[in-house]
């Protein structure tokens, strides 16, 4: 099996998650910018933390063959202290260049506040003007129904911003269909205590189909599983999908979203 993990916090996790994942199929993993299990006080150490993601961790991963890519922003669960924000997202387009970063995120919300809708309208235009693509974080449990509807008003007030180059994460079953009628991506992130389970995810794909749809582990510091994406594959076999069915969703799928940015290639396209 191959399979994309299209949204990794690897910062997170040890060496042996990266062989434990290339060992599994996984081809690449790109790495969203997010929340250090503590608030940062400085924009320096945002400064750090960009270096870590674009150099460090690229370097780690190496060492078992993965290319390593990813997003920057300020995670939305440090967005209300607007003025940081604002230093943290004017050191961003010095780091945009870097050969692994794909474009802006995780950004998007997280108690829906005033704050954050404010930092979340100053990343999509950062976005707008640097033409970059855009990953966007929905809030948890019963915020998250209306935390998509603010973040799809904000991306439609923007003309700049084209729809399919907007993946919007963490989708569930009653959010799911607004974002594919908005023409953007959904993500359905795995979890084994909230968020997707892997059964939850494959009913998703029943119901709604596969087209503009992926999977992720997120794997970040709380409880998660870097191996759900696979697991879930295991899953959707067992009902019945077809060998090339799932490989449309666990590779071809975020291939086809995340090419839109030139610099994301594997090693066989050359």
């Amino acid at each position: 099996m191959r399979y994309i993990e299209p949204h990794g916090h690897m910062v997170s996790r040890t060496t042996d998650d990266y062989l434990d994942m290339v060992t599994a199929g996984c081809a690449a993993v790109c790495e969203p910018a997010f929340w250090a299990g503590f608030d940062r006080g400085s924009a320096s150490g945002f400064r750090d933390y960009f270096g870590q993601l674009t150099e460090h961790e690229p370097r780690r991963a190496a060492r078992y063959g993965l290319p390593h890519f990813c997003w920057l922003c300020i995670n939305p669960k440090e967005s209300e202290d607007t003025r940081l924000a604002e230093d943290v997202i004017a050191l961003i387009p010095e780091f945009l260049g870097r050969p692994t970063v794909l474009g802006i995120g995780e950004i998007g919300l997280n108690k829906n506040s005033r704050n954050e809708l404010r930092v979340l309208e100053m990343h999509v235009d950062l976005a707008a003007r640097h033409d970059q693509l855009i990953l966007v974080h929905t809030p948890h449990l019963e915020d998250k129904l209306k935390g998509t509807r603010l973040i799809l008003d904000v991306l439609r007030a923007d003309s700049r911003i084209r729809p399919e180059r907007v993946l919007i994460d963490h989708v569930e079953e009653h959010t799911v269909r607004m974002v594919l009628d908005h023409g953007h991506w959904g993500g359905m992130t795995l979890y084994p205590i909230s968020k997707c389970t892997p059964a939850r995810a494959v009913d998703i794909l029943d119901v709604y189909g596969s087209d503009r749809l992926w999977m992720n582990s997120a794997c970040d510091w709380g409880e998660s599983v870097p191996l759900a994406v696979p697991r879930t594959a295991l899953e959707m076999r067992r009902r019945g999908w077809s060998a090339a069915a799932v490989d449309r969703v666990v590779y071809q799928n975020p291939v086809r979203f995340l090419s839109q940015c030139p610099k994301f290639r594997l090693p066989e396209e050359g």
